[in-house]
């Protein structure tokens, strides 16, 4: 099917969102909870973008583009007055909460603000409450994450705020927060992230640290391969199939 995005023709797929379709042509839409290793969730809202359509008789509207399917004739803006303003609130908002987060900062000059007009979080620390961590780390199964209290108050954390039992320590939370707030500390033998500490498992071949103990056993639990296959870091598995590519052809 054809839509349009600012004025051009662009192909998209029956069940793809404004937002895939646009990336899929090199159209940028700012987002910050959005990640291809998870469902949309429109929570941050700063992909919002206005559409119309011929049969519409002029009505214009702003969706979320990450849960906006398209359809045959759409018409998108992604950078019209009313999505530039709202945008703008949200990165007022933002940096009033993370005043300190490079990427926030970055993200709000990127619209014309430089500072917010709003007073500053008390106790900010750089989480936009895009609720990311906590997806990914459900979608594994380990839930060692959630968002607690309401409101002000509301924040990513661990149950009663301790090391939770649940968590492997993969840093899949970490690496997949959008403004770097969740921090670990890792050396050639150790990793700690949420106050626990769990021993690296170094890679089989090549000596490498890999990732947890914890990580792997539950890792094998689900999928059933053997520790072989995780202990053994990609280099090496690749290296090892070329050598027997090698002595196949000799």
């Amino acid at each position: 099917m054809q839509i349009f995005i600012d004025g051009k023709r662009c192909g998209a797929n029956q069940g793809e969102t404004i937002l895939a379709a646009a990336r899929r042509h090199g159209i940028d839409i700012p987002t910050l909870c959005n990640h291809e290793a998870l469902e949309p969730i429109g929570a941050c809202r700063l992909c919002t973008v206005e559409i119309t359509h011929a049969s519409w008789k002029g009505w214009k509207g702003l969706v979320a583009s990450c849960l906006y399917p398209v359809e045959e004739g759409l018409e998108v803006f992604t950078a019209s007055a009313p999505v530039v303003e709202l945008r703008q609130v949200i990165l007022d908002l933002l940096l009033a909460r993370c005043p300190e987060s490079p990427e926030i900062r970055a993200l709000a000059a990127s619209h014309g603000l430089h500072q917010t007009t709003l007073p500053l979080f008390v106790e900010a620390d750089n989480c936009i409450l895009c609720g990311l961590c906590v997806r990914i780390c459900d979608a594994q199964d380990y839930h060692a994450l959630s968002t607690v209290n309401r409101g002000t108050t509301k924040e990513v954390g661990t149950a009663w705020k301790e090391p939770p039992a649940d968590c492997v320590g993969c840093l899949s939370c970490a690496r997949i927060c959008p403004t770097g707030v969740i921090r670990y500390e890792e050396d050639q033998a150790t990793r700690t992230i949420w106050g626990r500490k769990f021993e690296l498992v170094r890679c089989t071949g090549c000596g490498r640290p890999l990732t947890t103990r914890e990580h792997i056993e539950a890792s094998r639990k689900r999928t059933g391969l053997k520790d072989e296959y995780y202990t053994c870091c990609d280099a090496c598995k690749k290296k090892a199939v070329s050598d027997r590519f090698v002595q196949v052809g000799r």
